[in-house]
């Protein structure tokens, strides 16, 4: 049995070096089959990283070559497959194979920094540390910046070896080791005397060579002289001492304050206590400068009274000002007649007394409030206003009165010991003690026969009937005089006089009527009967006066004398007319429509010199009944309030309705719709024979 050998490649081991610089390709190793004799009929083949293009292979022989420069740090190794054919039949003769280039690295890179600059920071005063200081106790305030080059060697920095460098900017950090130092020992102020409070007079500020919150300071005044007065305060933002105005300055107490501020740092380092105190202090000397100011008075306001009987010019209180300043100029006092226009008060100019020049009202004015100027006599712009409230006390020096206007009755029922009426009083005085009042008859009638007056203790008075049964016939009004006194002093009384009334009373005390007419009436007939009664009487006096009047006419020569005309007048005429219908010849309305009189016409009966108001009629439509017409008149006359107690006569002008008669004329007669037979005309005699002809013939003639 015969077996095939295994045949199998043969090449060396294949190595490269890195970074070649020859002018030829480096050569990398030899493909070779133990199926080649060398004759050219096998091919080789190279495939997988960079072949053909990194890597080619002569096909023939087998040799690889490198065609380009290779650079370990960027690929270390490259994995290739490679195979040999059979020019003629195509066939493998060996299988696939794969194998490996490895590059050689050499030392062609020098050390690199990761960046090419680097920035520290190192506290100041800081010990020693990676990167340390060279010298000791160095400060930022001398220098803050360092820049330090670095360079790194590979090889142990054996001959050979490669380098590279790098930069360092270190900066020195700062620590509060530097107390904070005033430029100047000694500060100088101005300030007027009138400034307001919180004002700023100056600023200081003490220099701390520490940056942030090392160099942040604060101010304080220490304590004595001027601290009550001002205060400073720390400018954040600048580190300033602001010195304000604590309390209100006045040159003529102190001219000249000296004040000690301290600045000290807010944020000390306990590390660096031991360089001493972290603060300092300076001297502030503020000038007061003197200002002219207005007059300054005792008090904020003033508050007097005085009695209302105060006699005209009387002193009444004082005000006192005074010149704050070191002058001591001498003060005038005004009373500011903006607040007193009626003159009631003045004030002497030179010792500000106050004094009045009307008499005092209480009751009028309880309050004055003016105001007092006083103003320095070298100079009237300087000048200062105080209110003054004058009260005004009262004095009963009102006598009391009735409180209203009573309305007094009595009935003519009336019994004794009867209260017909409680009368109260008022009084304008107001006494500290309350009113009391007291109720007398007056003296020159202590007995009244009919009424009696009764004080009820209680500041009101009752009126009691006396006798039994008035009659308003014999006495309609009394009239009953009242003393009213107080009980204060001095003594003010007054008499009030109330008018009673006579009235008539049902049972019960109800006031009726308290008149002679309303009598007469009550007990007779009413007012519509007595209207239409008079009325009466004014349509006969009116029929007497129009029968007088004929029989005048009659006396008279008519114009035609016939026995069978009656009529004064004769007017002749050929038109028919319209009747009662016919308005064209003078106007009916007037007669027709009561509403067409003189409203504005006064009445007959009533006096020139009294003027009623006229009254205005209902109106009325125009066919109305003549004795409803009567009516609805009376019933106005007995509902009008202006009419006279008397009689008086009313006059109506109505012609009455339209005739029920149906107009005589033949102008309104229908002919076109019906037809009339006027064949009777021709019996009537010639004296109608016009009219039969003309209405009697033939059809076709009408036609």
């Amino acid at each position: 049995m015969l077996h095939r050998t295994k045949r199998g490649w043969m090449w060396n081991q294949f190595f490269l070096l890195e970074e070649y610089t020859g002018t030829d390709t480096q050569y990398v190793g030899k493909l070779h089959t133990d199926q080649d004799k060398g004759d050219g009929n096998l091919k080789y083949i190279l495939t997988g990283d960079g072949a053909g293009s990194i890597f080619v292979i002569d096909e023939n022989t087998g040799d690889i070559h490198a065609a380009k420069k290779l650079d370990r740090e960027e690929k270390s190794l490259y994995i290739l497959r490679a195979k040999a054919i059979d020019r003629k039949t195509g066939r493998q003769v060996e299988p696939e194979s794969e194998f490996i280039i490895k590059i050689h690295d050499i030392n062609d890179n020098e050390p690199k920094f990761t960046r090419d600059l680097y920035t520290a920071s190192v506290p100041e005063m800081s010990g020693v540390g990676i990167i340390k200081t060279a010298l000791p106790d160095m400060s930022r305030e001398n220098r803050e910046q360092y820049q330090v080059v670095i360079q790194a060697k590979d090889m142990g920095g054996q001959m050979g070896g490669l380098s590279g460098t790098t930069t360092v900017n270190i900066t020195l950090t700062d620590v509060n080791n530097n107390p904070p130092r005033f430029p100047q020992s000694t500060y100088q102020f101005n300030s007027p005397e009138s400034v307001p409070l919180g004002t700023h007079l100056g600023r200081i500020k003490a220099n701390d060579p520490d940056v942030g919150e090392n160099a942040e300071m604060e101010y304080r005044i220490a304590e004595g002289e001027g601290a009550d007065m001002f205060d400073v305060l720390t400018d954040k933002d600048t580190q300033e001492g602001i010195i304000t105005v604590k309390q209100n300055l006045d040159f003529e107490n102190k001219m000249l304050y000296t004040l000690r501020v301290d600045a000290s740092n807010t944020h000390p380092d306990p590390r660096f206590l031991h360089l001493g105190p972290f603060k300092d202090t300076a001297v502030v000397k503020i000038s007061v400068e003197d200002i002219d100011e207005p007059p300054v008075f005792s008090k904020i306001s003033y508050l007097i009274e005085v009695d209302e009987d105060v006699k005209e010019g009387s002193i009444i209180g004082q005000v006192t000002a005074y010149d704050p300043d070191a002058m001591n100029n001498l003060i005038k006092y005004s009373v500011d007649r903006h607040t007193d226009t009626d003159w009631v008060f003045s004030v002497h100019a030179d010792n500000g007394s106050i004094f009045t020049l009307k008499p005092l009202d209480r009751e009028s004015s309880p309050w004055h409030n003016i105001t007092v100027i006083a103003t320095e006599l070298n100079n009237s712009k300087q000048s200062s206003h105080i209110p003054v409230f004058i009260r005004i006390l009262d004095i009963n020096d009102h006598a009391p009165e009735f409180a209203m206007y009573y309305e007094t009755f009595v009935c003519e029922n009336a019994k004794p010991g009867q209260l017909i009426q409680t009368v109260s009083v008022m009084d304008k005085d107001d006494p500290p003690r309350g009113h009391k009042f007291f109720f007398e008859p007056v003296p020159e009638f202590p007995l009244n026969p009919n009424f009696t007056i009764v004080d009820n203790k209680d500041n009101t008075a009752g009126i009691m009937t006396r006798k039994d049964g008035y009659s308003r016939h014999k006495m309609s009004t009394y009239l009953l005089p009242v003393l009213i006194f107080d009980n204060d002093y001095p003594i003010q009384s007054s008499t009030g006089t109330l008018t009673i009334r006579v009235c008539a009373c049902d049972n019960q005390g109800n006031m009726q009527s308290c008149n002679a007419q309303a009598l007469v009436l009550s007990a007779g007939l009413s007012t519509g009967a007595l209207v239409a009664i008079l009325l009466c009487v004014l349509i006969l006096l009116v029929l007497v006066v129009l029968f007088a009047a004929l029989k005048r006419q009659r006396k008279k020569e008519p114009l035609i004398i016939s026995k069978d005309d009656v009529r004064d007048n004769i007017v002749t005429y050929n038109d028919e007319g319209g009747g009662e219908e016919d308005t064209q010849a003078f106007d009916i309305g007037t007669l027709r429509n009561p509403e067409a009189r003189e409203e504005s016409k006064l009445r007959r009966d009533v006096m020139p010199e009294t003027i009623f108001q006229i009254r205005r009629t209902v109106p009325l439509w125009e066919n109305i009944d003549v004795q409803d017409f009567i009516h609805r008149r009376l019933k106005e006359n007995d509902s009008d309030p202006n009419a006279p107690p008397y009689d008086s006569l009313a006059t109506y002008a109505y012609e009455g309705n339209d005739s029920i008669a149906d107009s005589l004329s033949s102008l309104e007669s229908l002919t076109a719709d019906c037809n009339q037979d006027y064949d009777y005309l021709s019996d009537w005699g010639p004296r109608f024979k016009k009219l039969a002809d003309m209405y009697g013939g033939d059809e076709s003639d009408r036609d």
